[in-house]
């Protein structure tokens, strides 16, 4: 089978993370993907921010559960330790479209190298936030941006889950 489609079929969303850090050159190989994701008409209007520095994680894990409406003291990353912040521009119309498929490319990247991976919600909530805006300008970055997603990044811990049963009648042929 071919090793794109065979990675597409056996990925799963992680829910439990060692705290192990992940090497920076997988990190490195990873956001490289993500750069190669197709997006609307060649504009590349969208960038990842790698978070591996556990204090900022931390404070993202907290403001994430807030807005999630969990209990205080849940991580919404499942122990992950590295979050790789994915985001918009605003003013180009595809850039949700375009930072969904990157998050796809991450996800698929990871557990090509024997990572975990899951896509994490709430980082628009996150970024609309006045101190979430000056993160991004502390790190350079100009502009209106969107959060399309996090995506969680590190070793498995415990089994890998198997893959659901395939929903039926999701197919059709117009021939």
């Amino acid at each position: 089978m071919n090793e794109i489609i065979k990675a597409m079929e056996e990925r799963r969303s992680i829910r439990s993370f060692k705290p192990d850090m992940p090497p920076k050159t997988d990190i490195e190989q990873i956001l490289q993907a993500g750069l190669y994701a197709a997006n609307g008409m060649g504009r590349q209007a969208v960038i990842t921010v790698a978070v591996t520095n556990k204090a900022i994680r931390d404070r993202l894990s907290v403001e994430n559960c807030r807005i999630g409406g969990w209990k205080e003291g849940f991580d919404p990353f499942y122990g992950a330790p590295v979050i790789l912040i994915v985001l918009g521009k605003k003013d180009v119309p595809t850039h949700v479209y375009d930072g969904s498929l990157v998050m796809g490319n991450l996800m698929l990247a990871a557990h090509s190298l024997g990572l975990g991976s899951i896509w994490i919600h709430r980082a628009k909530e996150e970024f609309e936030q006045d101190t979430y805006k000056q993160f991004l300008e502390e790190l350079g970055i100009e502009g209106e941006w969107e959060g399309i997603g996090h995506c969680a990044v590190g070793y498995v811990n415990g089994d890998y889950p198997e893959a659901a049963a395939r929903a039926q009648n999701r197919v059709f042929f117009v021939e």
